[in-house]
């Protein structure tokens, strides 16, 4: 049995841990041979057939710092799994290797700056207070609801008179920023339905009231993620010129009109109504149980303390960018020619995602403390169980669970869904935020 490495621990700031390993002379000296011999079997020196050279003569040629280097690249990786195996540590990241003493005949001894998981201080759950509210669904929210589901079934006519909330407007639209006419924005004629979360809301700020070949203007800035990456970001002005006012009538909501909404199921208005707002309320609940597994999150999160190691926020930032290149690509665009588009640099762009970055890890990292804290991390066998569930409400997932079983990502994927969720759960629980 060969010798074991003396290796000797110590914590040190920013979640890292030092390492002095010690490796016995007998693994050096074996490393030193099995470098020489691969040297020698691969020289070509004149006047020798090819790996027949004298060993000191090929070592004396390619020289001691060189051989010395291929010793180290033989050995440290194999030394630092022993070591960190040996002392149960799980790095975040390749460790920082100083060689201290390395040479035959003799102990070497490197020193290791190994990056960890941090440590999380986990707050009381019990003692949070996180800010809950509930909804109500209001007669508004049903007429409103009720209102959508005529929508297609509207009566549309031509007025003549302004434009009002509800109707259809025929509009020229002219899109200018810092002064020039954008040409691929420029529409004539347009349909546009003055309704909110149709109709840009600036937009449905200044035209109604508006009146055939009036101009209206509203200031904008488009989104970061617009479609066209000239736009994107930039303040404009949308220039609007009413062209023609369609009013939408919808019909009457009848015994005979909630029989064909409900497809037959409802033969009377009041009985249609009530399932709606059952189906409002069925939503707002749902809604509500979402907020209130955020609010604890956000309220856990907040109350514990957990300093984001920088090498993670890299990685994170790492995957988050080849995530966004894939997406370009598919897209038919460069990284680069994106970064021109918006007007950054790689550094820069970095920079405005880190602390989003860090704060996503931050929530990982809590939950996934609490999640080891209350045992709730789920076996192979809970997993199989919640895969199978998840596929009986997905069809797509249906067709392929048995390939998702035997796949070991598909796993550790359902895996963190599952943890999750019992982890959301249990907060719910503890905080009595639960309904």
């Amino acid at each position: 049995m060969p010798a074991a490495l003396s290796v000797v621990t110590e914590q040190l700031p920013k979640s890292q841990v030092g390492m002095t390993i010690e490796v016995p002379t007998e693994l050096v000296d074996a490393t030193y041979e099995r470098v020489l011999n691969r040297l020698v079997s691969r020289a070509r020196i004149e006047g020798f057939r090819p790996g027949r050279a004298p060993r000191a003569l090929v070592e004396a040629r390619l020289g001691p710092a060189v051989v010395r280097e291929e010793v180290v690249e033989a050995m440290v990786p194999e030394v630092m799994r022993q070591a960190l195996e040996e002392k149960s540590i799980d790095p975040i990241d390749n460790p920082d290797v100083e060689i201290l003493e390395l040479e035959r005949g003799r102990p070497a001894r490197l020193k290791a700056t190994i990056s960890v998981m941090p440590e999380v201080t986990l707050a009381d759950v019990t003692t949070l207070h996180p800010d809950l509210h509930g909804h109500d669904v209001t007669e508004e929210m049903l007429e409103r609801r009720l209102e959508d589901v005529r929508q297609p079934m509207a009566e549309i006519t031509p007025v003549e008179r302004e434009a009002r909330l509800g109707d259809i407007a025929i509009i020229d639209v002219e899109v200018t920023v810092d002064g020039e006419v954008i040409e691929s924005e420029t529409q004539t004629a347009m349909e546009a339905e003055l309704r909110e979360g149709v109709l840009l809301p600036e937009l449905l700020a200044v035209l109604p009231g508006t009146f055939v070949d009036e101009t209206r203007e509203a200031k904008v800035t488009f989104p970061e993620t617009y479609s066209d990456q000239k736009l994107a970001g930039k303040n404009a002005t949308i220039r609007v010129t009413l062209r023609g006012v369609k009013e939408k009538v919808l019909p009457p909501l009848d015994d005979a009109l909630a029989k064909i909404l409900s497809s037959g199921v409802h033969d009377t208005v009041e009985s249609y109504r009530e399932s709606v707002r059952q189906e409002l309320e069925e939503s707002v609940r749902a809604m509500e149980k979402l907020e209130r597994e955020q609010e604890v999150v956000r309220a856990l999160v907040e109350a514990s303390s957990v300093e984001v190691p920088q090498t993670l926020v890299d990685r994170e930032l790492t995957s988050q960018l080849e995530s966004m290149e894939r997406t370009l690509n598919r897209q038919g665009l460069k990284l680069e020619r994106y970064l021109e588009y918006v007007g950054k640099t790689l550094d820069q762009w970095m920079a405005e995602q880190r602390p989003d970055a860090e704060a996503r890890l931050k929530v990982d990292l809590v939950l996934a403390e609490f999640a080891k804290r209350e045992n709730l991390e789920p076996s192979d066998e809970d997993v199989i169980k919640y895969l199978d569930e998840q596929a009986t409400q997905d069809a797509e997932l249906k067709g392929q669970v048995a390939e998702l079983k035997k796949s070991p990502s598909a796993r550790r994927y359902f895996a963190s869904r599952l943890r999750r969720a019992r982890v959301l759960e249990r907060l719910l629980e503890i905080s009595g935020a639960r309904t």
